[in-house]
This record gives C-alpha cells, structure tokens and sequence, in this order.
C-alpha cells in the first residue's frame, strides 16, 4: 500500500513539524524536540501536578492530539510502534515537573512499561517528585482475576481526560493518583478487527484476517486477541462485545455507564455511529443507561479496518470531570445529557 512521507528516517519528526505549526495549542519542547507541550506552558507547575505520556508514534491522534489545557501537558514521541526511551521520557518530565509533582500515564505495553518505571527511577534521583500510573484496561489480553497484567487500550482515555480536568481544578498528587486508579478499575474495553493496518516500516500487513471473519480482542499493535467471529449484522456483534464487557465487569440494571466507541483508523464516521446506537440499544436493553459518549478514531493503528467499545462506570466526580471542558486539538466536547 502506498504512504505519504518523506523518509522512513524523517516520518515521526516531519509529523510533528506539521502538527505544531498547524495548531497554537501546542509546541515542541525545550528538552527534546520529540517532547511535545503546551504552547503557553504550565503557569505553575509549584501548584499544579502535571500529566505526561510517552507512546509510539503511529497511533495519531493519541497522545499529541490531547496536549493542552484540561488534559495532557507534555507527550513523549516515540519512533514509530515503539515506546521512547528511558532518556527521552526524562526529558518531557523535566519540560513540566514543579513542586506539586507529575504523574507519568503509562500504557500497559512491555517496552512502555520497562521504560517509563526507568524514566521515573532516572527522575526519582534527579529529586523531581513524580509516580507512574500503569494503564489497563483490555478485557481480552487477561482474565478478571489478572487484572494487572492486561493491556492499556482506548478506555485510557477515560483516564487522560478526568485526571487531565481534576489536575486542572488543582486536585493534588496522591489524590489524583486514588482518582486514577479508580477511573482504571471501572473500566473495561473489547476491540473488533475487520482488516489490518500496513506498517508504515515494512509496507506489509499487521495480520491476515479473511474476509468473512472478524477478530474478537485485537490489540493496538495487532496482538492476539480471543477469537473471531463471523461478518454479521452489526447488532450482533455489538450485542456479543457488550456482553463480554458485562461478564468481566457487571453492571446492574438501572446503573450508567460512559461510553468510547473508537475506530482504529480505517473505520468510517458512518460505521462507528451505527456502532453507538447499537451499544446504546444494547445496553438499554439490558436496563443500562447509555451517555456521554466520545465516537471517532482517537486511537489508530494506521488504516486498520475496526473499532472498539469502552464503558467506564462513572463514581463520585468522574462524570463531570469526563466532560469537563479542555482545548486541545483533538479532543471532542463531550456532552452530558440534561435529564431535566
């Protein structure tokens, strides 16, 4: 399949060349021109705790599309599928860490984890005060009694966003971190792959797949999922992830849940709005109230045909705080509905 760069040596920084020229929100950091940040700054990092990612490129928007206010302050651009090094993530914790502290978000992925723990060990040292919160929310990659050992998927945003705000408000470290891993226990994700992505690297396919079948779990990078199932209506196979969803975190009847519907960057607007209404139908079906939902492709894994489900069973503040307003350039206004 044909791509549009430059150079394979030159496709991650001529993406972010062009992302921090096309939006004011963001720039590239004063550390390392792979650490990107809010444009004005962090007005006091001595009172406000910052929140920072390292991930691979290739996955666009996620991560550099929410820096800015309400949500990221910095994100570590790693080359493309792979996580940035230990060095580099240093880096963008010394761009925005201050007195009150940071919080390293880390995808549950082996090379995200083994280098953020490191980048965090590195900053410990430095006297930065600053924790790792690890990311997982993959129903498919373990069972509910390995909970931390799953996967970081697309309900990470819930965690980006309701940190992001709660920082914002001025909430402080060990309180955030107690938020965080909250928002991470009520949240569960189940992906669906209809064809694969094409390394930008390789030129060749992530995975083969028929064409009548559809892969139950798939991961961001391609990992193995559960199973597959046929091609169907997609009522059916809505119906069949929200159970699932269900099985591994149940939901009584007459409770809510936040919902991500994300394409994985070859699905169409079209696809993915069927999908709500379908998530939404199903649930309803099952007593469950559908809301504040964010539909798009948000995490990407190039032009992979599919999408996936995350409900997040708001606690407490969490639902404000999900919709909470912020301005970066690719996060969507989510809206609340009014019951009155």
């Amino acid at each position: 399949m044909k791509k549009l760069f430059n150079a394979p040596e030159t496709m991650v920084d001529d993406m972010i060349d062009g992302y921090v020229s096309a939006f004011a929100q963001v720039a590239r950091g004063k550390q390392d021109d792979r650490v990107v940040v809010r444009a004005t700054g962090v007005k006091n990092p001595d009172r406000k705790v910052t929140l920072l990612i390292g991930n691979g490129s290739g996955h666009e928007p996620i991560a550099m599309g929410f820096v800015g206010p309400g949500i990221l302050d910095a994100n570590v651009v790693g080359d493309v599928f792979a996580a940035p090094s230990a060095d580099l993530i240093l880096d963008g914790i010394r761009e925005v860490s201050g007195k009150a502290g940071s919080i390293l978000l880390i995808s549950q992925h082996s090379g995200d984890m083994i280098n953020g723990r490191a980048a965090v060990m590195l900053a410990e040292e430095e006297g930065l005060n600053v924790r790792a919160l690890p990311m997982y929310d993959d129903i498919s990659s373990a069972p509910r009694d390995r909970v931390h050992d799953r996967r970081g998927a697309p309900g990470t945003m819930f965690i980006y966003k309701i940190l992001g705000a709660a920082a914002e408000e001025g909430m402080q470290l060990d309180d955030l971190m107690i938020l965080g891993e909250a928002v991470r226990a009520r949240t569960v994700t189940l992906a669906a792959a209809l064809s694969p992505g094409i390394s930008p690297l390789t030129g060749r396919a992530m995975f083969e797949l028929p064409d009548d079948e559809i892969y139950l779990g798939m991961g961001v990078h391609g990992e193995p999922g559960i199973g597959r199932t046929g091609v169907g209506p997609v009522r059916d196979l809505v119906s069949l992830i929200v159970d699932k969803l269900l099985e591994d975190y149940p939901i009584a009847s007459g409770g809510q849940v936040a919902v991500i519907v994300n394409g994985m960057g070859g699905t169409t607007m079209m696809e993915l709005l069927t999908v709500w209404n379908e998530t939404s139908k199903t649930l309803a079906a099952r007593g469950i109230d559908a809301i504040a939902p964010m539909i798009g492709s948000f995490v990407t894994t190039q032009e992979m045909g599919g999408f996936s489900i995350s409900l997040l069973e708001p606690d407490g503040d969490m639902l404000r705080l999900w919709a909470a307003p912020s301005d970066t350039p690719y996060f969507p206004a989510i809206q609340i509905p009014n019951k009155e």
